[in-house]
């Protein structure tokens, strides 16, 4: 498929923009790393990378495109000989996706080879980066992660772990950070903890990754989260954890139990399918409404389907059937092709909603144009009636920490009330679930608004973090120049 038709069927969904993964100590590190990355696939589509060190070189290969696609083939695999190894799955924001943006990148540095690769976003990345440039730096991509290779670089510091905290400190914003060295795999997870990083052992080896999906597929062991503001450094030494900065209450992002993290994956102590299914009891509880059927938008509608389900009595059924094999080797997005729109990955399955109440459940709403063609291919397939219930509060309030939003004027809860919304979806009734319903569903009593217990600014507008680089910028304006993030 074109990257036009591709976005067009996806710009109705939030999207995260990386994952990573890091072992250190396996004879079959490069294999392993492409493995992790492929359990990471959903947390980035667009472009994928290994980096290598075999004890004398470190050697490089990154791709356009899915990992299946360049990192199962053994001749590339041999490429990246080691016992260490450091991958990235990436999703940009806005703007080409080149190689040269592809991660992780690698530079040269007095100390030795230096690969980094980054979840999140710096909201002050173009700040440091018009820094560095006006002091002569020579940036080569337009990632902000090549910040973090300037700031390493310039450091005063002896130690390259020295260096690399002393970066970290000049860093605001939501980042999970391995990088690579000749001797060292290193982590460090911002002082808020926004973005995940995970710490598993396979034989003896140490992994870094974003998720426990990735764990398990190579069936390693999980041993515990990186703690919000933790440096990890592995070695021959093993494992040494520092925290150079000041110990405050974690602030994680709350879509990774949304949305964003795999439902086999564990986050907090927490099964994410679990906390799904949660919420939508708890949406159920608040939003119950008379109905004949329950109906996922998949797939990321389903576990909070069926918990809504379970709460109701009201059966669960499969009334939408998705194409899987909707990909980018589809067919030319002619005007025909255009108009059939959201039929592309989704189909009404009639005999289910014929003639039935329908509630339809997903986990988000962000522009609304997928949820008006969904509805209508629920009145197309003969539903009497189409309510939609949201397993997540409106979205009104753009994020800046590496997932991928529109503008504050795109989203739909931004700029309509509810009634309006509902108007504009065209269903016969609509309801979100509450903040404190999110809360309740990952296990507390709702949300602490002194002291808040995940980065929820989406819903809130209330932002853990500087936004150093909007003063004076537009969030368009801010993407186009620094939005290849991590």
């Amino acid at each position: 498929m074109s990257m036009d038709l591709d976005f067009e069927l996806n710009a109705d969904r939030l999207r995260e923009e990386c994952g990573v993964f890091g072992i250190y100590g396996h004879p079959d590190a490069a294999a392993l790393t492409a493995l992790g990355l492929h359990a990471l696939q959903h947390r980035g589509q667009e472009a994928a990378g290994i980096v290598s060190f075999d004890g004398e070189r470190f050697q490089t290969e990154r791709r356009l495109g899915l990992v299946g696609d360049h990192f199962s083939s053994e001749k590339v695999i041999n490429r990246l000989q080691g016992s260490s190894a450091l991958g990235h799955v990436r999703y940009s924001t806005t703007g080409e996706t080149i190689l040269r943006n592809v991660q992780p990148l690698f530079a040269e540095l007095a100390a030795g080879g230096f690969a980094v690769a980054h979840n999140g976003n710096l909201t002050n990345g173009l700040t440091l980066r018009r820094e560095l440039i006006s002091q002569g730096a020579i940036c080569q991509s337009t990632s902000d992660t090549e910040v973090i290779l300037h700031l390493v670089a310039r450091s005063q510091k002896s130690r390259i772990v020295e260096r690399y905290i002393d970066a970290l400190r000049s860093l605001e914003g939501a980042y999970a950070l391995v990088a690579l060295t000749n001797k060292k795999l290193i982590g460090a997870r911002d002082p808020n903890g926004i973005r995940p990083l995970i710490l598993g052992e396979l034989n003896g080896a140490y992994i870094l990754c974003s998720e426990t999906c990735a764990l398990d597929i190579i069936g390693a062991k999980y041993i515990r989260e990186i703690e919000n503001g933790e440096v990890v450094v592995i070695s021959d030494d093993g494992i040494e954890s520092l925290r150079p900065f000041p110990k405050t209450p974690a602030r994680p992002c709350i879509f990774e139990y949304i949305y964003f993290s795999r439902p086999d994956s564990m986050l907090g102590g927490r099964s994410i399918y679990e906390v799904r299914k949660a919420m939508g009891r708890e949406l159920a509880r608040e939003s119950a409404v008379a109905a004949d059927v329950i109906v996922p938008i998949p797939d990321s509608g389903v576990p909070a389907a069926l918990g809504f389900a379970q709460e109701t009595g009201i059966p669960f059924e499969l009334g939408i059937i998705r194409n899987h094999y909707v990909g980018r080797t589809f067919i030319e997005p002619t005007q025909t092709i255009r108009s059939l729109g959201v039929k592309l990955k989704h189909n009404a399955n009639r005999a289910v909603v014929q003639g039935k109440r329908v509630v339809l459940v997903d986990d988000s709403i962000v522009r609304g144009t997928t949820s008006v063609k969904i509805v209508r291919m629920m009145y197309e397939a003969g539903a009497k009636e189409v309510h939609m219930r949201i397993s997540s509060p409106p979205i009104k309030h753009p994020d800046f920490y590496g997932i991928d939003t529109p503008e504050q004027k795109s989203l739909l809860a931004a700029t309509h009330t509810l009634e309006e919304m509902r108007q504009y979806i065209g269903v016969d009734s609509l309801a979100f679930l509450s903040v404190d319903g999110v809360y309740r569903s990952v296990g507390y009593e709702g949300r602490d608004n002194a002291r808040p217990q995940f980065t929820d600014h989406c819903f809130t507008g209330d932002y853990p973090t500087h936004l150093t680089d909007l003063v004076g910028e537009t969030k368009k304006q801010q993407l186009s120049l620094l939005a290849e993030a991590g």
